[in-house]
């Protein structure tokens, strides 16, 4: 399905204020026990959302929950006053969760103790209906006829008190949820696809939270221009300094020194305090007040002896780079133009993008060490690796053609 025939479609109508107004916004244990109690004895699916303060603060901890609910009406709660929404999140257990990528808000919602049993994630759904453009204000315009406004998705939801606008954007995201849900279920229904889509909730609901990353000062953006384990150490030094203080101070590392100030250090090899806020991105009024704290880290990462500094990072448990497949096994690089090609048709044919019919991932995983080309072979081998069963049933037997080498007619392999 595309979603380029907005000439064909009447002018979407913008939804300015909720129906019923704004709701105060839940800020003490009485009016949370109010909430809980409404939304308890309400009926249907609710429709959830959160807010965070992403770019603006420390982590990504909610600081609005939205709820919205036929026979309760919105809410508007401050997780920061009312930290411990476990008790809502009981009295709506048993309801189907509505929520537009799911994936987003569900860690944040965790934090504040809601978790949900069941869930319909319209963002995943419409992606699944073929929908080139999922964003919930195209989707509510597209398929609702509702214009929603989203100028205030990125603003700081820290700040308090919450400004009258962002309350009535925060309200209408959650009013037009359940609606959104009930079309998409329907088109999902007419497609064949509703089954396809319930998989992927329940394999979102049951997926633990990530483990802590190990090195995670290797994701410093940049880094890959860093040469050297002393430059590496300098990276890792500066990267843990501006955390600690991030933490600190609940503000976005990244708005306190940017990867970019961290990487010219490293290549920079400043010689002093001085010579450090001289290079590119230390510049500023505020990262200059940052150099005499920052400044030690760097100098302790040059002292650092050799067998303090980091080594190179250790390679994942999948195969390499797509990139590097033909200098490490052309057979295996020519495989995967034929697996990624088939998989690629089977999507074409059935609306979807590719992405979510197989991840790229899965699929390097499957190609690089092959199974044996069989429906079976590559069905067991899909499942171990975590794909549910219609993306096992659609991509096996094409995976399974795909692998066999059309020249010698067996997929071999060496590595």
């Amino acid at each position: 399905m595309t979603d380029g025939e907005s000439e064909a479609r009447p002018a979407a109508l913008p939804l300015l204020e909720p129906r019923g107004g704004i709701p105060p916004v839940i800020e003490d244990l009485s009016a949370l026990a109010d909430v809980v109690e409404r939304f308890g004895g309400g009926e249907g699916p609710v429709a959830v959302d959160a807010e965070r303060a992403s770019g603006y603060r420390y982590g990504q901890r909610a600081y609005l929950v939205q709820l919205r609910r036929t026979g309760a009406g919105t809410a508007l709660i401050d997780p920061v006053a009312c930290p411990d929404l476990s008790g809502l999140s009981d009295a709506i257990a048993d309801a189907e969760w509505v929520l537009h990528a799911a994936n987003q808000d569900l860690p944040c919602l965790a934090g504040v103790g809601m978790q949900p049993k069941r869930l319909f994630d319209t963002e995943l759904a419409a992606r699944i209906a073929g929908y080139e453009r999922v964003g919930l204000g195209t989707m509510s315009e597209i398929v609702l006829g509702h214009q929603l406004a989203k100028e205030h998705s990125a603003v700081d939801w820290s700040r308090r008190p919450l400004p009258t606008p962002w309350l009535a954007y925060a309200a209408l995201d959650v009013e037009i949820l359940v609606d959104l849900r009930d079309a998409l279920e329907g088109e999902l229904a007419r497609q064949g696809k509703l089954d396809w889509v319930h998989q992927e909730f329940e394999a979102i609901l049951a997926t633990p939270p990530a483990p802590p990353r190990t090195d995670p000062w290797r994701r410093t953006s940049g880094i890959h221009r860093v040469r050297g384990r002393r430059q590496l150490a300098v990276v890792r030094a500066l990267w843990e300094a501006r955390e600690d203080i991030a933490q600190k101070r609940d503000i976005a590392p990244g708005r306190l020194l940017p990867d970019s100030a961290i990487v010219a250090a490293a290549n920079g090899a400043p010689s002093n305090a001085d010579a450090l806020g001289r290079l590119p991105g230390w510049g500023g009024k505020a990262t200059r007040r940052l150099v005499p704290t920052m400044w030690p880290a760097l100098e302790a990462a040059l002292a650092l002896p050799e067998s303090g500094l980091p080594k190179p990072a250790a390679a994942g448990d999948g195969p390499p780079p797509a990139s590097r497949w033909p200098d490490r096994d052309p057979v295996a690089a020519e495989r995967l133009v034929r697996t990624r090609a088939a998989v690629t048709a089977v999507a074409a044919e059935h609306g979807l993008p590719v992405e979510n019919l197989l991840s790229p991932d899965l699929l390097r995983r499957v190609t690089w060490s092959p199974p044996e080309p069989t429906v079976e072979g590559v069905s067991t081998a899909l499942e171990a690796a975590g794909a549910r069963g219609w993306q096992v049933g659609l991509t096996a037997a094409a995976i399974a053609a795909a692998l066999v080498d059309p020249a010698v007619g067996d997929p071999g392999h060496d590595d």
